[in-house]
């Protein structure tokens, strides 16, 4: 895999070229910055900037400003190799706290190990409706201790919206939702991105992630997708990487409330 190259197609079909993750959101370039801007339940950042030393500092006061007259929280999604170097410290200093770091991974469709199966009793179905949405948000609540309100908004406007633009699985133990995960198609492009995915902590450790990473790229290579993207946590970071996914960069998102 050519790093350099697939960082530079990422960043440029993406980042600088990203597309609405919803209906009710829209993507605007200002100076040297994309953001999105979405309602108060969509996500609210910056996706994508290209700044030096000298204009740093005044980009970062302008999103703050635009955001804050909205009155939206929102994120700076900062990736290791984005420029200047201590743009992560002048977010710091312009008020921005910063989450745990992931890692982006990146796998091509056609090298990754897709065999995986779910282990025996647990049954794999796909999202398509508000009854499924509602299993999801469930795993999703359980597995990351996390209000579920923003996602189950995304998931159910954008399966309303454009059906063929998202991938959403539960995974089921009897009648009990036990793990489940996203995958978002990005028409235009050659990535499709990995997202959700959740194991309730009594189920962890029995392959059930790992099956429904397989799922979800099986689904990508029947649609033409060439690579798969995953913002990882060091707890999934193994099981991708066995899975034939490689490391790219890094991100961290910064969040600002006004």
């Amino acid at each position: 895999m050519d790093h350099a190259s697939i960082l530079a197609l990422y960043d440029r079909d993406m980042r600088e070229g990203a597309q609405p993750d919803s209906p009710d959101a829209r993507v605007e370039r200002t100076g040297r910055v994309v953001r999105q801007i979405s309602s108060g339940r969509g996500w609210n950042g910056v996706v994508w900037s290209d700044l030096d030393e000298a204009g740093a500092d005044a980009a970062i006061t302008e999103q703050i400003a635009h955001f804050t007259v909205l009155g939206r929280e929102f994120e700076w999604k900062l990736y290791g190799h984005d420029l200047p170097v201590d743009l992560g410290r002048r977010l710091r200093d312009a008020g921005f706290t910063a989450q745990p770091e992931e890692t982006l991974m990146i796998g091509e469709v056609a090298g990754l190990f897709l065999d995986a199966e779910p282990p025996d009793g647990i049954r794999v179905l796909p999202v398509t409706d508000a009854r499924g949405v509602d299993l999801v948000a469930e795993v999703h609540e359980k597995a990351f201790g996390t209000d579920s309100s923003r996602m189950r908004h995304q998931l159910l406007a954008r399966l309303a919206a454009d059906p063929d633009t998202v991938v959403a699985v539960v995974a089921l133990a009897g009648d009990t939702p036990v793990s489940a995960a996203r995958m978002e198609l990005v028409p235009g492009t050659r990535f499709a991105g990995l997202w959700g995915g959740g194991t309730v902590e009594a189920w962890r450790g029995r392959g059930i992630y790992r099956a429904l990473v397989a799922h979800r790229a099986r689904a990508a290579a029947d649609r033409g997708y060439r690579y798969l993207q995953v913002d990882a946590m060091s707890t999934s970071r193994p099981i991708l990487e066995r899975l034939g996914f490689e490391p790219l960069t890094t991100t961290t998102p910064y969040v600002y409330v006004p």
